[in-house]
């Protein structure tokens, strides 16, 4: 919206600034971080106010949880409010792909948020069915698909993009967007897997964030992509905006989920940044990559997988107890040691994502 300042421009004066996506990715950051202070502690006690017990505790979960009981979710109601502000105030709006990314994070922060209140509401874990989330989920990332398909340059249309062979394209033509499809549903339960402790998720969700957002940035001007070999997707840069939005959010909900956590993101903050990060990495044409980056997000999903595929069959665990991040629990980890070390994970699997941009 501030962009529209530009017309007050004479090319030489404040208003000008507001043309770089560099300084309006700033004004995001810092609007997003302001509304996280302000709003946090206001939200926190609506939220205990309302819900009473607070999340339901899995009878089925590591003992150390039951400590946890009557702390508040639906957190992520800062984070979406935040980066939903911060990017309507700084980003251009005639950018369809920051529509896009808008789209996927609150559609997914809605049924996030169906599920929060149904928990609360019943006090069980169960929530709103599996399957409605699954098909909703399948609906919004088919319109996703298609629609970063509509404004991606004729030669990437329905194309896989393959890093550090960068003149590589794989032809997906109409599997495009069902891939599309597992990329943004797989990431936005990924991230909801991966939020099982106080910090444990919000930390590599805004690493894969800077990453993705500087990505998008280099591949939406023409002048880095020439130099670095890259694919040019025009207007993927704005989504900076976004991601500095996005991490912004971010640290003004850690300042309160930090253990121990005085409130929870929920389903309506992890599946909506899950949704998040997949839709820009589709937009983006770095599908690939994310998944490096996002490698957290990934063991936690695969070890689900793997626990429920190798039990069905055999009637033993290969872990403890799944997601991974319990089964450290259960081997004696503390929380915090947990927590930072997947933290440093991400920051190294970032590194290795963004050196992708560099190689030849």
């Amino acid at each position: 919206m501030l962009y529209w300042l530009t017309l007050l421009s004479d090319g030489g004066d404040f208003f000008n600034l507001f043309r770089y996506i560099t300084f309006r990715a700033g004004g995001a950051f810092i609007t997003a971080l302001v509304f996280g202070f302000i709003f946090g502690r206001p939200l926190i006690a609506v939220l205990r106010r309302t819900q009473g017990k607070g999340q339901p505790i899995r009878e089925d979960g590591p003992e150390g949880h039951f400590v946890k009981a009557g702390t508040p979710t639906m957190g992520g109601l800062l984070i979406v409010g935040a980066l939903l502000t911060s990017t309507l105030l700084w980003a251009r709006l005639d950018n369809p792909f920051v529509w896009l990314v808008l789209f996927v994070t609150m559609s997914f922060a809605a049924i996030g948020f169906a599920d929060d209140y149904a928990k609360v509401s019943k006090q069980n874990t169960a929530g709103v069915s599996s399957k409605i989330r699954i098909l909703l989920g399948l609906l919004i990332s088919i319109i996703a698909g298609v629609w970063a398909s509509m404004y991606h340059p004729e030669g990437l249309q329905y194309q896989l993009a393959v890093p550090v062979f960068k003149d590589t394209l794989i032809n997906m033509g109409y599997f495009f967007v069902p891939f599309a499809v597992i990329v943004i549903v797989g990431a936005a339960n990924a991230v909801n897997l991966t939020d099982g402790l106080d910090g444990l998720a919000i930390m590599p969700v805004m690493i894969a964030a800077a990453t993705l957002g500087v990505i998008a940035y280099v591949v939406g001007r023409v002048d880095f992509t020439e130099d670095l070999g890259l694919h040019y997707v025009p207007g993927t840069g704005e989504m900076l905006v976004f991601t500095m939005g996005l991490i912004g959010g971010g640290l003004g909900f850690l300042w309160y989920n930090a253990p121990p956590a005085a409130v929870f993101m929920g389903d309506t903050g992890s599946l909506a940044l899950g949704g998040a990060l997949g839709s820009i990495a589709v937009a983006a044409k770095h599908e690939i990559v994310f998944a490096v980056v996002g490698g957290v997000f990934v063991a936690e999903a695969m070890s689900v997988m793997i626990q429920v595929l190798y039990f069905k069959r055999t009637g033993k665990r290969v872990f403890l107890m799944a997601p991974i991040h319990h089964h450290y629990e259960k081997k004696g980890w503390a929380e915090p040691q947990i927590v930072i070390r997947f933290w440093i994970i991400s920051l190294i699997l970032a590194m290795i994502g963004l050196a992708t941009l560099k190689v030849r």
